[in-house]
């Protein structure tokens, strides 16, 4: 089944859309990108194939490949050539002849119209760039003359625009010279980090593995089960990747893998400084390394893939070709931080001053954002620094485990952060390393419980040491669902960091011990946070999101205070935006969310968007950016998408036991669920919140908002005390909340929905109204227009439908000015029903392209055969995608598919 290959439905829906209406179809990629995987998709669904491959090592066997061909046709069909022609045909087939010649040329053309008279013939020809001349000659030449016949062709391969045949000549073929037009040119995509994640759930990889695989083979499917299968190898390229990068290697040319070896030695390749440095070809050599698959790029930036690589390619080279590229790329660089990078590493001569020399160059680096590079430096300083100036090199390293934790580079970190503890290091210094490498454990730190101990044990009766690791702890208690522990841990901290004058600790204590207190409903959490804003702007960098200010960002935020809170947040994002990536994913989440609160649903999606691209390349923690991305698309985007996020993400955060993220993909799965009609599923996905937060002595219901979406989805079940009983205990609640109007409207709306299914439809509408009244004055339209359509819902039940036309009305307007794509479809079908439209259960518009034609095409009454004949695919898969048509539009027959369509 063609549904059965990971993330590739959109690219082989188009492929059998173009077979359909005729033509051929070019797929080009790099190595590995599974365009073989295509083409064994179209094979598996189609009736009549011929399918050959070429090989590198085999082009010199002339007519190879239509050999292949060949022994596919029917044996009738090549008894009833001419002799002439058969004689041609079985020459190949034993062997003995490849001249190509007239014969040849007939017998496959006449094979090939043969075929298509009983069947419609699918041509597929793989890696087309090896073929040999003389079978590129003759399908060539029946492709000319095949006229109307029903045959079709793919090719795959590593293409560009000639192939040549011959390696000794100049003789060359367009690859679409091999298939009939018209010929259209797809690039197989690489897999998004959810199909890399959806392939690896059936080999128990840990979401943050298949995200991470995802950053380091750039979505190349073979690459990433190279790395999934080498994923418990502690080595930094293991031994069957290093296989791979060294046979990719082997197929460039010698100038081209010293282009390569200049873009590993550069901190960031690009082809502009490729040029600046002398490489004049940079742009045709690196093109060559993205066709075979070592690299990716944008036709200016260059990554590798895996990253790794590029040191495994730095130690394949001599140690004079090393320091002629860095002497090379030092000249040519403009960052003053990246020239001594270059220099220090053309030499590897110790000394005081070129020491000191990299930690200005790693200061200067990290005020311009560039941490990577500063962790890097902050190395190569340590290593020139000279014996008898030990205290100051391990002063380096330190700054290098520290600064590389939170730029996301585990190999700088680990590295320096076990020199570290190697070494004869001061208490603080130990405990800092110990945090660095904590800090690599993203949303899983609580599960840290070793390297917390044996810092504990660093830390000793050190103040400094102490009010840093509490600080920590606190965090792990806060990520795990604690607050009461968080709390205690942070009032520790605090206490130390005050005893001995480090305001920073201080201050980032103090904020995290107002954050649980809210969280825990205590009513005096503005206390700690207004002694907090009282110090000295916290000195941590690549913390903000556990700052005083964005603490207070957040709690205008569920103070309904959204105007505040974006502006707040949108001033963070100027502070970020070369700041840490962990920072940065946090103030684009909290502007998402306050973004989609406030009907910028377009913002939001961006916002979410550009969250999990940098969570991807940084290698963090999936969770918190399924999450933003969860939330955006259920607002503006797809609420199926929104469901696969969500359900992601709930895995992840169990995975890594981060009850802040598992908490918030669980309402946002039971959102999803409610709104795809799945209430019983939505009611145990939110059941789950609770139960993990009454043990935990979570109480505030504004910073999670789930309680009237599972009154919501106990209604719809028929659970109505059960509803009652849950709204009456929030309520209490929001009795020591400051400023729950939101909450409360949120409530009412839910209320609503129980009054409704009491029979008391007057108490609704009045609750509704209520509540669109708040929503309107907070500034929230998509919590105004949710009402409306409930509202329209309600009056509908009671068969008013002038009165419910009116508010399904206004949400169609609400929705659409603020770019609710989803919330737009579902108001516009209400209207539709409440206008007498046909209500099939869902909109024609969700079949997909191939769906919908094999929907006409039974309208028009083609059986299933002459359906599978006409698009190329097999009668199974007709048959199945008749089934999903059936499914999605609410019918259960041809007859009623065909009145469906009239009407429609």
């Amino acid at each position: 089944m063609i549904g059965a290959v990971v993330g590739r439905d959109p690219l082989l829906a188009e492929i059998h859309d173009r077979l359909s209406h005729g033509g051929g179809v070019v797929l080009t990629g790099p190595s590995g990108i599974g365009k073989t995987t295509i083409l064994d998709a179209l094979t598996a669904a189609h009736p009549s194939v011929l399918r050959a491959t070429a090989a590198e090592g085999e082009r010199w066997i002339r007519s190879g490949v239509l050999a292949e061909l060949l022994a596919q046709v029917p044996s009738p069909i090549i008894a009833a050539l001419p002799d002439e022609f058969r004689a041609a045909a079985t020459e190949v087939l034993t062997g003995r002849r490849d001249d190509g010649g007239m014969p040849l040329r007939h017998a496959w053309h006449l094979s090939l119209l043969a075929m298509a008279a009983k069947a419609p013939v699918l041509v597929l020809l793989d890696d087309v760039q090896w073929i040999d001349a003389v079978s590129a000659e003759v399908i060539a030449y029946a492709v000319r003359r095949i006229g109307s016949a029903p045959v079709r062709g793919v090719v795959a391969g590593r293409l560009p625009e000639i192939v040549p045949l011959d390696d000794d000549g100049p003789s060359a073929i367009p690859p679409t010279a091999l298939i009939p037009g018209p010929v259209l040119r797809l690039p197989v995509p690489p897999l998004t980090a959810e199909d890399l994640a959806a392939l690896f759930d059936a080999y128990g990889l840990p979401a943050r593995t298949a995200a991470a695989i995802h950053a380091d083979s750039a979505g190349n499917p073979y690459l990433a089960l190279t790395l999934a299968g080498a994923s418990t190898d502690r080595e930094p390229l293991p031994p069957s990747v290093a296989l791979l990068v060294r046979e990719r290697l082997a197929q460039l040319a010698p100038t081209e893998r010293e282009t390569l070896l200049w873009c590993a030695l550069a901190s960031r390749p690009t082809v502009r400084l490729l040029h600046r440095a002398g490489r004049g070809d940079a742009a045709r050599d690196i093109a060559r390394a993205a066709e075979v698959g070592l690299v990716v790029t944008d036709a200016e930036n260059i990554r590798f893939t895996p990253p790794a690589a590029a040191t495994l390619i730095a130690d394949l080279a001599n140690a004079e070709d090393r320091v002629a590229a860095h002497t090379e790329l030092a000249a040519a660089v403009t960052f003053d931080a990246d020239r001594e990078r270059h220099r220090a590493l053309a030499s590897a001569d110790p000394g005081a001053a070129v020491a000191r020399s990299l930690v200005v160059a790693a200061e200067s680096a990290q005020r311009q954002g560039s941490r990577d590079l500063a962790a890097e430096l902050y190395l190569l300083a340590a290593d020139r620094t000279p014996p008898d100036h030990q205290v100051h090199r391990v002063q380096w390293l330190v700054a290098a485990a520290e600064t590389a934790a939170v730029a996301a580079r585990p190999e700088l970190a680990r590295r320096a952060a076990e020199a570290v503890l190697e070494g004869d290091a001061a208490p603080l210094q130990r405990v800092k390393a110990r945090m660095a490498l904590i800090h690599l454990a993203g949303q899983s730190v609580a599960t840290e419980r070793e390297l917390f101990a044996l810092a504990m044990a660093d830390a000793g009766d050190c103040p400094r040491s102490g009010g840093l690791l509490h600080l920590w702890q606190s965090w792990a208690a806060m990520i795990n669902g604690w607050p009461a522990e968080s709390i205690a841990e942070s009032t520790k901290s605090a206490e130390l960091a005050r005893a001995v004058g480090d305001t920073s600790i201080e201050a980032m204590a103090l904020a995290g011990v107002a954050l649980m207190k809210r969280l825990a409903g205590e009513p005096d959490f503005d206390d700690p946070l207004r002694a907090a804003l009282a110090l000295p702007p916290p000195d941590m960098d690549g913390w903000l999101h556990f700052s005083p200010v964005y603490v207070m960002a957040r709690f205008a935020a569920l103070d309904e205070r959204l105007e505040d809170a974006r502006a707040m947040f949108l001033g963070m994002l100027g502070m970020v935006e070369r700041g840490a990536v962990e920072e940065l994913v946090n103030v684009l989440s909290a502007l998402a969310e306050v973004s989609t609160r406030m009907g910028r649903c377009r913002d939001a999606v961006d916002y979410a968007a550009r969250a999990q691209r940098i969570c991807g390349q940084a290698r963090l923690s999936p969770g918190p950016g399924w999450y933003t991305s969860a939330m955006a698309e259920l607002a503006g985007g797809s609420v199926d998408r929104a469901l696969t996020y969500a359900e992601r993400g709930v895995r992840a955060s169990e995975q890594e036991s981060d009850l802040v993220y598992l908490r918030r993909h669980l309402h946002l799965l039971g959102q999803a669920l409610l709104r795809t009609g799945r209430p019983s599923e939505a009611v145990a996905a939110l059941r789950r919140v609770p139960e993990l937060e009454a043990p935990r002595g979570i109480r505030d219901p504004t910073m999670l908002r789930w309680h009237s979406d599972l009154v919501a989805g106990l209604v719809a079940t028929g659970e109505l005390d059960e509803a009652a009983d849950l709204l009456v205990d929030c309520r209490d609640r929001l009795t020591r909340v400051p400023e729950p109007a939101g909450v409360a409207a949120q409530l009412d709306r839910a209320e609503a929905f129980l009054q409704a299914a009491r029979g008391d439809t007057d108490s609704a509408v009045d609750l509704l109204r209520g509540a669109e009244s708040v929503f309107t004055a907070l500034g929230q339209p998509l919590e105004t227009g949710h009402c409306l359509l409930v509202r329209a819902r309600v009056e509908r039940g009671r068969r008013r439908y002038a009165a419910a036309r009116e508010p399904a009305r206004r949400a169609v307007a609400l929705f659409t000015a603020a770019e609710a794509t989803p919330w737009t479809e579902h108001a516009e079908r209400m209207l539709a029903r409440l206008a007498g439209a046909v209500d099939a259960g869902r909109p024609r518009s969700e079949l997909t392209g191939t769906e919908a034609r094999i929907a006409e095409m039974v309208a028009e009454g083609a059986t299933n055969r002459e359906i599978a004949d006409r698009l190329f695919i097999s009668v199974k898969t007709v048959e199945a995608a008749l089934t999903r048509v059936y499914r999605k539009l609410g019918i259960r027959s041809r007859t009623q598919l065909a009145a469906h369509l009239r009407e429609g």
